[in-house]
């Protein structure tokens, strides 16, 4: 016989709940207190029952590929980022394609959730719901909270002195609905989240005044990156993970500053984080504008209020305000669970944010309890399939006396300030969602991915962190999900290509004619130079530069003609080259009074060439232009001087000096090669 599951709440985190359980082959049961799933997403006019609903305008932070289930892409014709309208028809289609639907109780709350008598044997709960007046009491074998932290309103009146003397309106963000209440008003928002940054915006258009009021400031990010792309795909990576493990915390903070900053001074905008305090980000794209425009005004935080004014902590004065709209936040709380086990349902107590410590059975779970740097939706789901796989008992927890000695030992940690609070900083994403996954025995491993599949294995590590990953292998593995990575990218451009331009005809311009003809017509100049008979003297100027211009010698065509000839700088001979090293960095220190630099160098005779007989040429004394000087004293003082190759200007036959006078100082022009670049020594 399957076990009986109880999910308590409709919303994403519920409905991800429900599909694992069936994949599990458990039989679940949904009770949501509303006419509807998908919680706060199904936008309603009115707040029924002090149920949080999101806003008309509210649009997500969390592109559409890193914000989807795991097997369960969106349609390709869904844009990046969505309204909650779009988003709500997306869970839809998800529920209509799992069949979901007949698994859910709706209008029914649940009053009590509490153990059996036999709880330590059997694990299993009574649970009190009550549908149009009428109670039930049913048993299950396990249960999962899907409730999430958005339930109950924070609203923290006396932290502000003076605001029960205010006159005017004041309301928290969820009950916000649209902007067209707050026509002509002075509104004054408090708390710079992600919420507070929206209806700010939102109600710049339309009201007399909107003030923002924040206490720490924030991080302003854009939803798209550098050249157009969704910001969490280009950032959410697992080689930029691997990166941010091995740098120092403030060597990452200080570059994390660095970019932000160039993109946008913060401290001219008043959004500078307050130092001292954690740092924070919001996704806003319209923000930085409107402060631009004069249409929201930034302040600090709130002193106290009077009858129609707020008294601001830098001494300022705002009068004749008409509305105070508190976005502080929620409090997450499970009224329906007993009070000793409500206390140990926190951030803090949760073991992997999932289960409560203390229980002789992990029949319990808590899903979507959890604040992530990436999506909350990929996180409760992979959440939801290691919880029905514990109640199955194929995977384990540690014992409850083990869990309750790691929570309280963290908790006094927190409260020495060894650790941070987890209630209050985002996990990392990749390593959350990697734990959870190893844990169930779905996390990738990139070696082997790399040996088995090179193309699919890129795109995991070097690609963006998509749920598809934790689908490739292991309990659960969708066969579509190596496919549904290799197209990600397909999916994310699809929506922004409504409209193909044509290139246009470009005019064959003058410049354009010379850019396509340039270099034939340069290459057949230079082949014209090199065959004709030109005096001498005009050779001799303008091969060094021809020299430049091709990467190699200009002598190796001309070699008949002006008796130039390659030679290497380096002797064979090993003792004999220790000895040529030597003196060469003695006459490179030689530095003389003129502009140039002079020293010696000695030729090597070209085996088959005219002076193979002779196993030395005559030194030449050279001069260095100084542009070229660094460059020459980097590579001839190196040990391995085979890397370079001095071209040597030869002189003809009948101004060779002759044996007798085989040190008379000569001046030549000189070619050093090496790898890409060219340097010109000019004597």
């Amino acid at each position: 016989m399957a076990k009986r599951v109880a999910v308590i709440g409709a919303g994403v985190s519920g409905l991800s709940s429900i599909k694992c359980c069936l994949d599990e082959d458990l039989e679940p049961t949904c009770f949501e207190r509303s006419d509807n799933f998908g919680g706060l997403w199904k936008f309603s006019e009115e707040s029924k029952d002090g149920m949080t609903r999101v806003y008309r305008s509210l649009v997500t932070n969390v592109c559409k590929e890193m914000s989807c289930y795991s097997d369960f892409p969106f349609r390709e014709d869904y844009p990046n980022f969505m309204n909650q309208e779009k988003f709500w028809d997306y869970l839809q289609e998800f529920v209509e394609h799992f069949d979901l639907l007949k698994y859910i109780r709706f209008k029914t709350t649940v009053c009590s959730v509490t153990k059996r008598l036999d709880f330590s044997e059997t694990g299993q709960w009574d649970v009190v719901t009550e549908t149009e007046g009428k109670q039930d009491r049913v048993v299950f074998d396990a249960v999962m909270v899907c409730t999430g932290h958005f339930l109950s309103p924070h609203l923290p009146l006396e932290s502000f002195p003076g605001i029960h003397n205010f006159k005017g309106q004041i309301l928290h963000s969820q009950e916000y609905r649209s902007p067209e209440a707050f026509q002509g008003k002075r509104v004054l928002v408090i708390g710079l989240g992600n919420t507070g940054g929206d209806i700010a915006v939102e109600l710049s258009r339309i009201a007399a005044q909107v003030l923002l009021s924040t206490r720490t400031g924030t991080w302003v990010l854009s939803r798209s990156s550098d050249r157009g792309y969704p910001l969490n795909m280009m950032i959410t990576r697992r080689c930029y993970n691997l990166i941010h493990q091995l740098l120092p915390p403030c060597f990452l903070n200080w570059i994390q500053e660095r970019k932000m900053q160039k993109r946008l001074n913060h401290e001219i905008y008043g959004l500078s984080i307050t130092k001292g305090k954690n740092p924070k980000f919001i996704v806003n794209d319209e923000l930085p504008t409107c402060i631009l425009c004069g249409l929201v005004t930034m302040k600090t935080s709130v002193k106290r209020f009077t009858e129609t004014s707020a008294i601001f902590e830098d001494g300022t004065v705002e009068a004749n305000i008409d509305t105070v709209i508190f976005t502080t936040g929620y409090k997450f709380s499970f009224p329906f669970l007993e009070e000793t086990l409500q206390s140990l349902c926190t951030k803090t107590f949760l073991y992997k944010q999932v289960f409560p410590p203390g229980l002789e059975r992990a029949t319990l779970a808590i899903i979507g309890l959890i604040s992530l740097t990436g999506s909350i939706l990929a996180g409760t789901e992979l959440q939801a399939r290691w919880a029905t796989r514990v109640f199955k008992g194929l995977c384990r927890i540690p014992p409850p006396q083990k869990l309750m000695a790691e929570a309280t030992k963290k908790e006094e940690l927190i409260k020495r300030g060894v650790l941070g609070d987890a209630g209050q900083n985002k996990l990392n994403y990749i390593l959350y969602m990697d734990e959870l996954a190893a844990s169930i025995g779905v996390k990738p491993s990139i070696p082997l991915l790399f040996l088995r599949d090179p193309r699919l294995a890129w795109e995991v590590f070097f690609g963006p962190c998509t749920p598809y990953q934790y689908r490739l292998v292991g309990p659960g593995r969708w066969d579509g999900a190596r496919n549904a990575i290799l197209t990600q990218w397909d999916r994310t451009l699809k929506p922004l290509k409504t409209r193909v331009a044509p290139d246009p005809p470009k005019p064959a311009s003058t410049s354009h004619c010379l850019g396509a003809l340039g270099g034939p017509l340069l290459l057949a100049f230079l082949l014209l130079i090199y065959k004709s008979p030109l005096p001498k003297l005009i050779r001799d100027r303008i091969s060094p530069h021809l020299g430049l211009w091709f990467g190699c010698a200009p002598w190796k065509f001309m070699g008949r003609q002006t008796g130039l000839q390659l030679a290497a700088l380096r002797d064979p001979v090993r003792p004999r080259r220790k000895g040529i090293a030597k003196e060469r960095k003695k006459e490179l220190c030689r530095r003389s009074s003129n502009r140039a630099m002079t020293f010696s160098c000695v030729r090597k005779a070209v085996p088959g060439g005219p002076h193979s007989g002779n196993l030395f040429l005559p030194s030449y004394h050279l001069q260095i232009q100084p542009r070229a000087r660094r460059w020459v004293c980097q590579l001839l003082s190196r040990r391995s001087a085979s890397r370079f190759t001095l071209l040597c200007a030869d002189f003809p036959e009948q101004s060779r000096p002759s044996p007798g006078n085989a040190h008379t100082p000569r001046t030549a022009t000189l070619l050093v090669l090496f790898s890409p670049w060219c340097l010109l020594i000019k004597g």
